[in-house]
């Protein structure tokens, strides 16, 4: 799938020559920096969370007291140009803010949603002992320290859970989470708090479900799971290093909770450009 790179300056949109093939391994030839991925919605023209997608880059800028090349309307007006280049498809980018200059690239692609067997059927997942060194921030560096356990997905293979000490805290590129009956499980710490873990966490509690903030043990027996992210939405687990979840099959209250969330984004999708 195409893709292509731009370096974003307060004076226009640069393209960057790359012949890489994925997100991770152009942004591996960018320089290292605070990052954010998303998809478009409604004809290129909305995302879910941009805000909060963008305060990503903008606040640890801010906390290191340097200055990013353009501000958050510039980039969001480039943004909203090269997502037009996609239609009818929405696109999928990549925002990233270089630590050595605060310099600003833009990786974009075609977005294809996820086949409707994912969620019909479930996906298979395995985990691995690794972390996040600082979670509550998008690092790009952590992309190129985990290129090891990202070669894992592929096949059946949907993704790879972080693990420490045996308790599963998130997904590689996701939120994770557990259901025991009516509750839901999920870590607090030692992740990165997803734009759309947000919105779940949110749903879910509008139906009535109870939240426990905690890390799960990988051997542990749950109901259901399902993973989310901004690009996937809410993606039903059905299988854990080969062992099944619950019956092996997608589960009502992630079913319930899918449905909720499409129904969720269409209504509080914001404008790119606004």
């Amino acid at each position: 799938m195409t893709i292509s790179a731009f370096q974003i300056t307060k004076k226009g949109t640069h393209p960057i020559q790359t012949h890489a093939r994925t997100l991770d391994e152009i942004t591996r030839e960018l320089p290292q920096g605070f990052y954010t991925t998303f998809s478009t919605l409604n004809a290129g023209t909305k995302v879910l969370g941009m805000h909060m997608h963008l305060q990503r880059l903008f606040i640890p800028a801010k906390e290191l007291s340097f200055h990013p090349a353009v501000d958050e309307m510039t980039l969001r007006h480039r943004v909203a140009e090269l997502a037009k280049t996609f239609l009818p498809k929405e696109a999928r980018i990549r925002l990233i803010l270089a630590k050595n200059d605060a310099s600003m690239y833009i990786v974009i692609q075609q977005f294809d949603a996820l086949p409707r067997k994912v969620f019909e059927e479930g996906v298979q997942v395995v985990t691995a002992a690794l972390a996040r060194i600082a979670p509550r921030v998008k690092d790009t560096g952590f992309i190129s320290s985990s290129n090891h356990q990202r070669r894992l997905v592929g096949g059946d293979v949907f993704e790879v859970l972080l693990t420490k000490e045996g308790k599963i805290l998130e997904g590689m590129t996701s939120n994770f989470y557990a259901v025991k009956k009516d509750t839901l499980i999920t870590a607090q710490r030692g992740i990165l708090l997803g734009v759309t873990r947000r919105a779940v966490l949110r749903l879910a509690r509008g139906e009535g479900m109870s939240i426990e903030y905690r890390s799960p043990h990988v051997d542990e027996k749950f109901n259901e799971a399902f993973l989310t992210s901004s690009s996937r939405g809410v993606v039903p687990i059905v299988s854990i290093d080969g062992e099944p979840v619950g019956q092996g099959r997608v589960g009502e209250w992630t079913k319930m909770l899918s449905k909720a969330y499409q129904a969720y984004v269409k209504e509080r999708s914001e404008k790119i450009d606004s």
